[in-house]
């Protein structure tokens, strides 16, 4: 069983350690595995070593921002040299613009009617890799934990038993939080094309993530990001429907890319999702 997709403690919205991941992997009889950490190698190391000592096969990985066409997406990279310091400078380039960035999302959270605090958010974060970084699974967090916005309108789709609940804090990230939404706040990542030359340059395999959830309606662009020199497709993931993951099958095989699965497991942020539920119908290895 392989799951090639998920996020420990070093990303921002990743709850367990590298070596808490492998043991779960394990458990779960997953042999192939990839730690792919938002714009940060660090966990790899480590995942590494946890996994050699449980006999499993690991896969250096990494989950690149970027931007193509004005669109965010994200960029998987397999097979890196984690130890390059051009992903140094990957992550410092987040760790720049995170704190401001932080601080206009507390903003405008604010303007939807909800008193949350910098105490608030700086509570939460205080144990975290990457504190100056407040995203919307946190605020979603906060918010759900509050006895006086039980009845809130706005938090009662992400309630239990609510249309947005079986994912409440990454649910709510999409729906105020992400690209063309009210929180929504810019960073500025690097261009798609940059990310693939990176990888690339460290010896890596670049594969667009979860594209089901990037493109949506506009799938017309695949051909324009493929002409990139993209090496894969993630068809099979966590966020795709059965219909999605056959039609990036299909077009990875067109196209003579990569297929890779992948769970995007994170932990409490996506409760509903655990390692290796990515309903891949492939054998890799």
């Amino acid at each position: 069983m392989v799951d090639l997709h998920m996020h420990s403690s070093y990303s921002d919205d990743g709850e367990y350690s590298p070596q808490e991941l492998v043991r779960k992997c394990f458990d779960a009889g997953i042999r192939v595995m990839s730690v792919t950490d938002h714009n940060c190698v660090r966990a790899n190391a480590e995942a590494e070593e946890a996994a050699g000592a449980k006999n499993i096969r690991y896969i250096p990985g990494v989950e690149i921002d970027c931007i193509f066409q004005g669109i965010n997406f994200h960029v998987l990279g397999y097979g890196i040299d984690y130890k390059s310091h051009d992903f140094e400078e990957v992550e410092r380039n987040i760790e720049r613009q995170s704190f401001q960035a932080s601080m206009e999302r507390l903003t405008l959270t604010q303007a939807l009617g909800f008193h949350v605090t910098e105490n608030d958010m700086w509570a939460l974060a205080k144990d975290r890799y990457q504190k100056d970084i407040w995203t919307g699974e946190m605020f979603a967090e906060v918010l759900l934990g509050r006895q006086e916005y039980q009845n809130h309108p706005l938090l009662k789709p992400y309630r239990p038993g609510g249309y947005r609940g079986d994912n409440p804090y990454v649910n709510f990230y999409w729906d105020y939080y992400a690209q063309g939404t009210s929180c929504y706040v810019e960073i500025e990542y690097p261009k798609m094309k940059e990310v693939i030359d990176l990888i690339h340059a460290n010896g890596g395999f670049a594969v667009l993530a979860h594209p089901g959830v990037n493109l949506k309606e506009k799938l017309y662009l695949l051909d324009d990001i493929m002409i990139l020199g993209i090496d894969g497709i993630e068809a099979f993931s966590s966020y795709h429907t059965k219909e999605q993951a056959e039609f990036f099958y299909a077009a990875a095989r067109e196209r003579h890319l990569i297929t890779t699965c992948g769970s995007d497991y994170h932990g409490k942020t996506k409760p509903a999702i655990r390692v290796g539920e990515h309903h891949c119908r492939l054998t890799y290895f």
